[in-house]
């Protein structure tokens, strides 16, 4: 397996587009942590969904309509949440943005082979 080894993110890395307005761009990663920038056009979806890592985001830009376990809320620049393992969660951007996400441990599922 490959980690990004690099010490400093500059963000000119490379974005992946992951379709109907959604791509991501990695800053860092090991075995123990990821954090992802993720930037959403302007009613993108993030899917309700639910994985065994712990995650934790902060609104970079934009705003979003946020759902953790049941609850929604509407989220916007300098807000945040986090999903426990395994409780399902997803968003809908409001206003274009970015996203940042920080999960433990590192989503290998990220990682193109």
């Amino acid at each position: 397996m490959n980690f990004k080894k690099e010490p400093f993110f500059d963000g000119n890395s490379e974005w992946e587009d992951l379709g109907d307005g959604v791509s991501r761009q990695f800053v860092g990663y090991n075995s123990q942590v990821m954090m992802v920038i993720v930037k959403f056009e302007k009613d993108a979806i993030g899917a309700l969904h639910q994985h065994f890592h712990s995650q934790i985001t902060y609104v970079a830009s934009g705003k979003f309509e946020v759902t953790v376990d049941s609850e929604t809320k509407v989220l916007q620049q300098g807000d945040g949440f986090f999903a426990q393992p395994n409780i399902f969660h997803g968003v809908k951007c409001l206003e274009a943005g970015q996203l940042i996400d920080a999960f433990t441990p590192f989503r290998e599922d990220f990682l193109k082979d």
